[in-house]
Formats: C-alpha cells, sequence, structure tokens
C-alpha cells in the first residue's frame, strides 16, 4: 500500500506535501510503473529514470499553467500518474486507453503531444514567444530533452533561435548518454567530457546565450528543486544539465538499458524478463533485413549500412557488429542519414538507407531534392510500414506510399513475405539507376525456411496468386495474407482472382490491363492510407484507359488511428481476415 501516491490526483496535492517526504513518492511511483509496465508492457527504463526529475518540475512549477514539454515521450509515465491519470494507468497503450506518448486531448497537463523526437525546445519557445506576446511575463515554460535527442537537426535549429530571444525558457537536458540505443556523434563525447570535467572547450550552450547551470545529480531531489526553484527568477533562456541513469530503481533495467527500454512483460519482483517460448517462430522482418545486408555486404565491398539512431529496432546492429567500418548510426537525424545516403551513392557505393516508415517523413525534402531528383540509387528500407500497434497514431507507417507515390525516378516495391524481402534487397544492389523504396512490416513473418538462395525480381511485375472468374482482388505486401485467410473462410472463391501487385511504382501495367479485361469488379486492399496510396494509383489507371469497371479501395481511412495491438486496429477499419471474409461474401452474394 503506498503512503503518499494513492493520496495525489494532481500536482497541486503533490505540492502540499513536506520536501522530505518527497523520497518516498518517487520509491512509490518507481514501484508503481514497475508493476505496471510489467504486466502489461510499455517503455520502462525512460520514465524510472526522470522520476525525481518529474516530482522536482511539478513540486517547484506551478502546471498546467507553467507549461512543461517533454521530448519524445517515452519518459512521461511519471508526469502522467501525478496528473490524474493513476487510476487508469494501466491502461495506458492499450485501445481506447491511455496514450503511450503525451496527448493534448488526453489532458491539459500534455500541452504539446509528441511521439517524434527533438521538438520540444521549438514548442516551448512557441508558447513561451506567444505568452510574452500576450503580456504574460510570469508563465514558466520547460522542455525536457534526452541526450540523444539534443543532438537532432531540429532541436539545433530551436536552440539557435532561442538563444536570440528573451523568452522564458528552460531547456532541461536529460542526460544519460542512451537513447533507445547508446547515443552517438561528437556531442555525445562533448557531453561526456562535461561530466567527467575534462572538457577544454567553451561551453556550448553558453555559446549559444543559454545561462548554463550544471552538470547535476538528477537522482538528487533537494537539489532539483533548489536548482529550479533558482531558475524560475532567471530571465531569458535557461539550460539545466542533469545527470541520470536510465532504468533507475531496477537493477536489470540499470545494467541493461537497450533491452529494458521496453522490455516486454517480466516479473515485477525480481526484474527478469519472462522466459520466451521455445516453439521455432517465423523471423522478425528486421531481422531479415539486418540478416540480409550482411550476406549481401559480404559479397558486395560497396554496400552501405545506415540507420538514423535504431541500429536494434532496424536490426543494423548485426552489420555493426560484423562489418563495422561500413554501417553507420548517424543519431536522431533523418534528414542527413538520406543526404549522407545520396552522397555516398554519388561515389558508386551502394547506401541501404534504413529508417522506420514513420520517420522517413522527417527526411521528405532529402528524399525529393537530394535523392530523387539527381536519380540516385539509394536503397531505402523502411521498417515498421503499416499499423504498428501500440505505439499508435505518431508511429503507424501508413503514409509512405502517399507522399512518395508521387516522386519521379523511385520505385516503391512491398515484400508478401520474408523471402520476397531477400530478393528485392538482392535486385536492388545489382545496380538499379534510380532509388527504391521497400516497405515492410513490424513484427514476424510467416516462414521458417525463408533463407533461400538469392533471385532477381523483374521490376515493375506483379504475380498472379489465384486465378478467379469476375472479381479480382489487388493486394500489396503482407496484406495478401489477409486475403488468403479470408478466402479459407469463404466456401466458394471460385468468382475471386487474387494478385499480388508486388511493386506500388511502377504497376505492372499489362497485367493491369488483362486484370480490367477480364473482371468485372476490382477490390485493392492496402495497409496504408487509402488517400493517394496504392488503390488510388489503381483507380488513376482506369481512369486513365476508360475502364468502367467497379473499383472498391480499403486500406487506411482519412483519419488517424489510435493504439491497440495491430489485430484490434485491423478489426476497428475493418481490414483483418474476418471482415475481409465478410465483405468478400456480400459481393460474392
Amino acid at each position: 500500500m503506498t503512503k503518499f501516491l494513492n493520496k495525489i490526483q494532481n500536482p497541486t496535492q503533490l505540492r502540499l506535501l513536506k520536501q522530505d517526504d518527497l523520497p518516498i513518492i518517487a520509491k512509490e511511483l518507481r514501484d508503481f510503473i514497475i508493476n505496471i509496465v510489467a504486466t502489461k508492457e510499455g517503455h520502462l527504463g525512460a520514465s524510472l529514470g526522470v522520476i525525481e526529475l518529474t516530482i522536482a518540475l511539478h513540486y517547484v512549477f506551478n502546471t498546467p499553467k507553467d507549461q512543461l514539454v517533454w521530448d519524445v515521450g517515452h519518459q512521461a509515465y511519471g508526469h502522467k500518474i501525478l496528473t490524474g491519470r493513476r487510476d487508469t494507468f494501466e491502461t495506458n497503450r492499450q485501445l481506447g486507453g491511455l496514450s503511450g506518448f503525451p496527448n493534448r486531448s488526453e489532458s491539459n497537463f500534455d500541452t504539446f503531444g509528441v511521439g517524434h523526437s527533438s521538438t520540444s525546445i521549438s514548442a516551448a519557445l512557441g508558447m513561451a514567444i506567444a505568452s510574452r506576446l500576450k503580456g504574460d511575463l510570469d508563465t514558466q515554460h520547460i522542455a525536457v530533452i534526452g541526450d540523444a535527442s539534443i543532438a537532432s537537426g531540429m532541436a539545433f535549429e530551436g536552440l539557435n533561435h532561442a538563444g536570440v530571444t528573451d523568452a522564458n525558457l528552460l531547456v532541461i537536458l536529460n542526460d544519460n548518454a542512451i537513447g533507445i540505443d547508446p547515443s552517438v556523434g561528437a556531442l555525445k563525447q562533448y557531453l561526456t567530457n562535461v561530466k567527467k570535467g575534462t572538457e577544454k572547450q567553451d561551453n556550448i550552450f553558453e555559446a549559444l546565450n543559454f545561462d548554463y547551470s550544471g552538470p547535476i545529480d538528477g537522482h538528487n531531489l533537494q537539489l532539483l528543486i533548489s536548482e529550479l526553484k533558482r531558475l524560475k527568477n532567471v530571465k531569458g533562456p535557461k539550460f539545466l544539465h542533469v545527470i541520470t541513469t536510465k532504468g533507475k530503481g531496477l537493477r536489470q533495467a540499470e545494467e541493461n538499458q537497450v533491452t529494458y527500454h521496453a522490455p516486454g512483460k517480466f516479473n515485477k519482483d525480481t526484474g527478469e524478463l519472462n522466459p520466451k517460448s521455445n516453439t521455432k517462430q517465423a523471423p522478425k522482418y528486421q531481422d531479415v533485413f539486418g540478416h540480409t545486408i550482411v550476406e549481401l555486404a559480404q559479397q558486395n565491398e560497396k554496400i552501405i549500412g545506415i540507420t538514423p539512431a535504431m541500429p536494434t529496432g532496424s536490426s543494423l546492429k548485426y552489420m555493426m557488429e560484423q562489418i563495422p567500418e561500413r554501417a553507420f548510426d548517424v543519431g536522431i537525424a533523418e534528414q542527413h542519414a538520406v543526404t549522407f545516403a545520396a552522397g555516398l551513392a554519388t561515389q558508386g557505393m551502394v547506401p541501404f538507407c534504413n529508417i522506420y516508415s514513420t520517420f522517413l517523413q522527417r527526411a521528405y525534402d532529402q528524399v525529393i531534392h537530394d535523392v530523387a531528383l539527381q536519380g540516385l540509387p539509394v536503397i531505402f528500407c523502411l521498417d515498421r510500414a503499416g499499423l504498428v500497434g501500440e505505439d499508435g497514431a505518431t508511429h503507424h507507417g501508413v503514409y509512405d506510399l502517399s507522399y512518395l507515390r508521387c516522386i519521379p525516378n523511385l520505385i516503391i516495391f512491398a515484400p508478401r513475405n520474408e523471402v520476397e524481402l531477400r530478393n528485392i534487397m538482392y535486385t536492388a544492389q545489382l545496380g538499379l539507376k534510380q532509388p527504391i523504396a521497400i516497405r515492410y512490416p513490424r513484427g514476424r513473418g510467416q516462414n521458417l525456411d525463408w533463407q533461400q538462395p538469392f533471385s532477381k525480381i523483374e521490376i515493375g511485375k506483379g504475380e498472379c496468386i489465384k486465378q478467379g472468374t469476375t472479381t479480382a482482388i489487388l493486394s500489396i505486401g503482407n496484406m495478401a495474407k489477409n486475403v488468403t485467410e479470408a478466402f479459407d473462410l469463404i466456401e466458394d472463391t471460385s468468382a475471386f482472382s487474387h494478385y499480388d501487385m508486388r511493386f506500388i511504382k511502377p504497376l505492372d501495367v499489362e497485367m493491369l490491363h488483362k486484370i480490367f479485361k477480364t473482371h468485372t469488379t476490382i477490390v485493392t486492399i492496402e495497409d496504408a492510407s487509402v488517400v493517394g496510396g496504392f488503390g488510388s494509383a489503381i483507380a488513376e489507371f482506369s481512369v486513365k484507359h476508360n475502364y468502367k469497371n467497379t473499383v472498391i479501395l480499403k486500406g487506411i481511412p482519412d483519419q488517424f488511428i489510435e493504439h491497440g495491438t495491430v489485430l484490434e486496429l485491423q478489426q476497428s477499419i475493418q481490414l483483418d481476415s474476418k471482415s475481409l471474409s465478410g465483405l468478400l461474401k456480400k459481393m460474392a452474394d
């Protein structure tokens, strides 16, 4: 039974406590998060690392009037629990429950919605400038950003602007030397030297006109509170450097910070991860990529692997371990990753730029201007395409087809399974004359025997999986599995043909003409936005060639999809196999 936490519904009640009681709250808050995440899953290490900082911020500042912006939001669980969501926290990341990230529609304490990194400084600066323009010089504006996130270009843009303003802005650097994977780059080395007291260069943040203080112990509540109270009375942009330990309070999370960033289910008493099933499973798509690029790079010395801060999530870690001189983690810097790949391509290298679909959005200009416009053969491997599950709207990779399809010179391919992912990676490195985007989903594939000999794929050619009579189902990527499972739920499927189009661009025009001439109804199925996506491409083809067939588009509707399991989300928009079988039965009748 908690002594204090159960009595706190909001930060106003927290501020009524004696300062000496706050360490008890910190322990109770850690235990509460560990108990919930152990059984419900979610992000763990980041929130455990900022418990004292979270308490100190809400204790010193008058939130929500004073505006607190968390970067990314992995570390905001303590914040959510202290701001009225303790009793519903067990619904975190579940369908209809709390979002895993700060969300403006969820609470007025969540001042800015986040999910992608490095936005906090710009957002908080905007709030601070707005307050000043309204004549409000008292409201405080605080951005909490990690050492991995602050290395991103957007964070530097925010710092650069803030330094020439008189905004009432406090930037707190939560420095734990790790994001999801260990931080990289020259700024990381600078911060390491600052912590050791060996940095000989001028302070970079003071050079940007910030009032710098620190580094201080981020787990010393009394020191944090004292320093935050002092900074409340300092005018203009301030910068507080706080040293924390990711996973603080759980030994395994402190010792294995990568695994315990989001560990899955574990024993809340021992901290040990739940044992994995011994049943042999099909591989994760990310591991198919990771092992295949190593296999290809061992044969082709021109292959380079690139990831923006996700070597574990993308499985480029295998290449970084085995061929480190040709595998690069460039930090949270998607724009740089793409143009870096373009530069490599100009010199005859074969860059595989592995970026989560949702994060490629951050480098859209570079894809157009630096890669496609110049016809450079960069190979984009877009992990986590489609619905990704519990991370929700900020992380679903459902817009890539719409925003990539309009770019000239770009090939777009969606593998149906693991073997096709291997084969398109093999094909791409043989010497394409233009860039290609290969999109594949989060999670596991379907085949245990996936490491087949490589086979070249003909660009722009689809495949007929099943031949029927009147209705053609056109799917892309792993949606073929849903269609096949839907057929299994129908007694008579003779009316239905099934085509895996494989290429969204260029389309298999020869196959499409044949399909439209031999079927009355065309149904497109994609795990991407129906607005501008694969189905739109088929509809455009129909109009261009004056076909009169009925064309039905199935995909992600024109709305943001929230969080839940992938199956639950597919069911909510009728993209699961059972819903599809119902649609097909109606059409057959």
